[in-house]
């Protein structure tokens, strides 16, 4: 049977730290929901991922800076694809409201 789910529900109410929420897993493919509220990535290094990961910011606000020193300022409905081994890290989110990410990693070989 087929299980209706939505990305908007079951959102914690205490979020002393963000929230990973794995929808689907597959060898090639990771699919999560990040719950973010004023949550930003540890202050000691970047994120170095080996796959590349496709971001959409479905609410709130953020912003991720890249090791090149460009810094994106993401709002509701923007979206990024991350190229594997892209330096990054979100250096703020929203602390008044949930930021909510929808984040594809996946590989191409």
């Amino acid at each position: 049977m087929l299980k209706l789910k939505n990305i908007f529900e079951n959102i914690p109410e205490n979020l002393e730290d963000e929230n990973f929420e794995k929808i689907i897993r597959s060898e090639n493919v990771v699919i999560e929901r990040i719950v973010s509220k004023g949550h930003t990535s540890p202050e000691n290094g970047w994120y170095d991922q080996e796959q590349n990961e496709w971001v959409l910011l479905l609410k709130g606000q953020a912003k991720i800076l890249f090791s090149t020193d460009e810094t994106l300022e993401l709002k509701e409905g923007d979206y990024v694809l991350i190229p594997a081994h892209k330096k990054h890290k979100v250096i703020w989110t929203d602390p008044a409201t949930e930021s909510i990410w929808l984040a594809v990693h996946y590989s191409t070989n």
